[in-house]
Parts: C-alpha cells; sequence; structure tokens
C-alpha cells in the first residue's frame, strides 16, 4: 500500500485528485491539503510514501517546499503549467501532470510509483537488486539479466530507461524510472550527469566542457550535476 497526500490550492482539483486515488486499490489516502504548510503538519504526523504536489501555491510553491523537505517521499507534480517541467526533473520528481489529467496518465504515473517503491524495498540478498554482481530487468514480457559491470550508461526516455551494455549492439529498453534503477546501482561506480542520464564512471573515455564521450556515444553533463562529477573524477580532469 501507498500512502498518499494530496496538496493543491484549487477544490475542485483536489476533488478530482481524491477520486482518483480511491480508485486505485494500492494507493491509500492519508490527507488533502491546500498549501505547502498544511502538507508540512501532516508529514509531521503521518507517514507520507506519496506526494501528489501542485506547484503554483500561495505562500510557498511546490518546488520550494520540495527542496525544504530532507526526507523527501515520491513526488509526482500536478499543474497547469508546462514550463516547470525541466525544473520538476532536475528534482527527481517521478513524473509531471499536466491538469486535466485523464485517468489513464494517471494511472501511468502511479504505476510507475508503485514499481518505484517494490524496487526499493527488495531486500539487499535477493538475486533481483543491484547489490549483487547482476539484475534483472523485464524487456518485452521477458526477464533479462544485466550484468552491473557491463552497464556502460543508460539514459532516460519518457517513461522508460535505455541500458547500453559495452557488449551489446543495441540497449535494452524497459519500463522504469530513471531514479528507481539509480537508487539500486553500486554508489560510486555509477554518477547522474544528466535529468535523462547515469553513466559508469569507469566506462568514461573522455570528457570535453559540457559532454561525455563513452565509446561512440556523446553524453551531455547539466550544471546541476556537475559539481558532482567533479568530486567523482576530480576536477583536474574537467579542464
Amino acid at each position: 500500500m501507498i500512502r498518499c497526500l494530496a496538496v493543491d490550492d484549487e477544490l475542485l482539483s483536489l476533488d478530482l485528485l481524491e477520486d482518483n486515488i480511491r480508485q486505485v486499490p494500492f494507493l491509500q489516502l492519508v490527507g488533502r491539503c491546500s498549501n505547502a504548510f498544511e502538507a508540512m503538519a501532516i508529514m509531521k504526523k503521518e507517514p507520507v510514501d506519496l506526494l501528489f504536489l501542485d506547484i503554483q501555491m500561495p505562500g510557498l510553491t511546490g518546488t520550494q517546499f520540495l527542496q525544504s523537505l530532507s526526507n523527501r517521499p515520491m513526488v509526482i507534480f500536478i499543474t497547469a503549467y508546462k514550463r516547470y517541467a525541466l525544473e520538476g526533473f532536475e528534482l527527481d520528481v517521478l513524473d509531471y501532470l499536466i491538469k486535466p489529467v485523464p485517468f489513464e496518465r494517471f494511472m501511468r504515473a502511479v504505476n510507475k510509483a508503485a514499481e518505484y517503491q517494490s524496487f526499493k524495498q527488495l531486500p539487499a540478498s535477493a538475486p533481483e537488486t543491484v547489490a549483487a554482481d547482476y539484475f534483472f530487468v523485464n524487456v518485452e514480457y521477458n526477464l533479462i539479466k544485466v550484468v552491473v559491470s557491463d552497464i556502460s550508461h543508460i539514459q532516460g526516455w519518457r517513461d522508460y530507461i535505455k541500458i547500453y551494455c559495452c557488449n551489446e549492439e543495441k540497449p535494452l529498453v524497459a519500463r522504469l524510472a530513471i531514479k528507481v534503477l539509480l537508487d539500486r546501482l553500486p554508489p560510486g561506480r555509477f554518477i547522474r550527469v544528466h535529468k535523462s542520464y547515469i553513466v559508469a564512471v569507469d566506462k568514461i573515455s573522455a570528457i570535453r566542457k559540457n559532454r561525455i564521450y563513452i565509446g561512440r556515444h556523446i553524453i551531455p553533463v547539466s550544471d546541476s550535476h556537475r559539481d558532482e562529477l567533479f568530486t567523482i573524477i576530480g576536477p583536474q580532469n574537467l579542464k
């Protein structure tokens, strides 16, 4: 069960969101509120797994509220404005929904949350986890084994990821959020360099300005992830 909190200053939008949540068996609504301060009060009393969050709200915007949280739940932005999409994904939200939200689009978002939660909850000793030397992903109704040391980089692509391996010409395409996989990869060996890219540090051939080269692949480095890259490989290599 995923415990949800709905935050929106528009009553009608909040009613519609509540109705959608109550139609999904694996979602449990623990509260609804019209601003970030009410949400803070609820989150101090109730555990929240998933936050449905509007952006344009009085007092404190949704992005400001999210940035203030030290222990963030999963977040799905629901807003009437497309212009905040990039900022949302830079904050590692699971999804970004534009009002009015069709129910099937809502279901795609919450299914992504369910996949993320189940992936996180796998025990560290389980063979499916990336804590070992390999993991499995669902590719076209088949469970495909992926050896961690073979991965060169990973690209987020809409609701999917592309996993590029050194010994394969074509990437594996799986329905999974990029953040889900990043949280299960061995720390230090993989780094997120862009909202849509994760790279294996030992597979980097060269770095020139805001570009990483891995074989024939050219991968962008965003300003928000550049400092972390400095920390991992050393600033002297980025001149």
